[in-house]
């Protein structure tokens, strides 16, 4: 009798506790989605292009839809109106990122931009990459370096015309140059160093592994006690990366102490000659809010050398890719550079006002081709609502840019590559206008978006120029694969092979 009161106190108790909860949800008015199943949700609908999978589900839900991954709500938003809601009306509420492995095992423990959680360190962080890091002034003083590299890129193309290459190798060197100069002061794939610091290929082998893993749906991040098991070898993944990297970074900042010490003038007389100067600069400051530590350092820097280099690179590789397929675009962009520019010279930064149909092409790639599809995550800081909807504290919130770049309310034939259709329009890609959100909106937005914008609008429009552009003589257009790959960022499944002709005087590739 005592074991029955005992356990009727206990459920009564239970329930005490348990029940209004359960009736506050039941009253609230959630997203429309599919139903979950029992411990995986709706994990077993996300196919491996989870955008693709979200785009299928959102045309039967909504622009507004909420799903489950295992037991964590998941609200999908699918339209420039929900996107304005949550980046722009309630920005602050969403400014948290969730608690995930790849934050965790290559981030140094959410120590970088991307994945810190707001608060006073990431504000400290993005307060750096406007004043110091991303002002206009020093992107301008680092303008020979983007210069110099692209004259690399040209000069090597023009000894490869001809011949079929493989350009996402060259984009990735181009811009990983282009950013190691600026971040880390040298180009650690031209310059000789000694092997134990690293080589092209395993360099190009991480960063492609970083992007990968920041991007995957790791299991343990969603069913906590399934975590310990690793089952899709994710974790494991990211450490092995994260000690290879963790190196490099090692090397790379014992090298700029020794540089310092070895300086004649005081450390706080020292004058800065790369970014990773700035910041070691930075964590010597006594007076900062929140002080910066080796490993905030090492995530800070890491986070330049990926933002800049697979981002860029994958613009420009798809950008080509669409033109193969719509020769037209070559015809217009040649007639505008010719136009413009002439046949004496190269593309300039400065010229990329002038030439409008390029400013077109890069807006149509970053349309169709969103860097991010997904966005990096963000997460719900408090219960609120998005259009007549409740979303609940520490729900996981996902803007899917590839469908609002596919939404025919929006776009005119918005699978189809058209650059036409931003000529005489003034539509803004850096987050202002919710039609097209290549890096974001709001708080956390990329702040590296204008140095990637110039990389992007600089070299297309000379690879444009100085070269015409074919497929390999065995390959017609129809079968020019331009499957996707998805990670963080969404690269060509197949990497483009393309043939480039010179179209210019011979003296100006020397």
């Amino acid at each position: 009798m005592e074991a029955i009161i005992f356990v009727a106190f206990f459920l009564a108790t239970l329930a005490f506790f348990l029940l209004p909860n359960y009736l506050r949800r039941w009253k609230l008015k959630l997203p429309p989605g599919p139903k979950p199943w029992p411990i995986i949700g709706n994990l077993h609908l996300i196919g491996t292009l989870p955008h693709c999978s979200f785009h299928d589900l959102s045309q039967k839900y909504g622009p507004i839809m909420q799903l489950y991954f295992g037991s964590s709500p998941v609200v999908i938003l699918s339209s420039p109106k929900m996107a304005e809601i949550m980046l722009k009306e309630n920005d602050v509420l969403f400014a948290l990122r969730p608690k995930t492995a790849a934050g965790k095992y290559t981030t140094y423990n959410y120590s970088d931009m991307t994945w810190s959680s707001y608060g006073p360190y990431w504000a400290q962080l993005r307060k750096i990459c406007l004043m110091e890091i991303f002002s206009a002034k020093r992107l301008d003083a680092f303008q020979y370096i983007r210069v110099e590299e692209m004259h690399k890129l040209v000069k090597s193309l023009y000894k490869s015309s001809g011949t079929p290459v493989l350009l996402k190798d060259d984009l990735m060197k181009l811009t990983f140059n282009v950013i190691g100069r600026i971040v880390l002061g040298k180009s650690y794939l031209d310059d000789e160093v000694d092997d134990s610091v690293i080589k092209p290929e395993e360099f190009k082998f991480m960063f492609e592994e970083l992007f990968v893993l920041n991007g995957v749906y790791n299991i343990g991040d969603f069913i906590p006690w399934l975590g310990v098991f690793d089952l899709q070898g994710y974790v494991k993944r990211m450490k092995d990366v994260s000690k290879k990297l963790d190196k490099f970074l090692e090397i790379v900042i014992d090298q700029h102490n020794e540089v310092r010490k070895k300086s004649d003038v005081n450390a706080e007389d020292y004058v800065a000659k790369d970014m990773v100067d700035v910041l070691l600069q930075l964590a010597d400051d006594e007076d900062v809010q929140v002080k910066l530590h080796r490993d905030g350092v090492k995530a800070f820097t890491q986070d330049l050398l990926a933002g800049g280099t697979e981002s860029s690179a994958t613009s420009i590789e798809w950008g080509l890719s669409e033109m193969l397929k719509n020769p037209n675009t070559f015809e217009m962009a040649s007639e505008e550079l010719d136009r413009i520019i002439g046949k004496e010279r190269w593309v300039e930064e400065k010229d990329i006002q002038n030439l409008p149909y390029i400013e077109a092409i890069s807006k149509e790639i970053l349309r169709l081709h969103p860097v991010a599809p997904l966005l990096v995550p963000h997460m719900a800081s408090q219960n609120c609502k998005i259009s007549g909807y409740d979303v609940l504290e520490g729900t996981i919130v996902l803007v899917n840019t590839w469908t609002i770049a596919r939404d025919p309310t929006v776009w005119s034939d918005p699978y189809e590559f058209r650059p036409e259709r931003f000529m005489g329009v003034d539509i803004d890609v850096k987050g202002r206008d919710f039609r097209i959100l290549p890096f974001g909106s709001g708080r956390r937005r990329c702040p590296g978006y204008s140095l990637g914008l110039k990389l992007i609008q600089l070299n297309l429009a000379n690879l444009l120029h100085g070269f015409t552009w074919k497929l390999p003589e065995n390959m017609t257009v129809e079968e020019l694969n331009m499957e996707e790959s998805f990670g963080l960022s969404v690269p060509r499944k197949v990497p483009l092979v393309a043939v480039a002709e010179p179209r210019l005087p011979s003296h100006l590739y020397a």
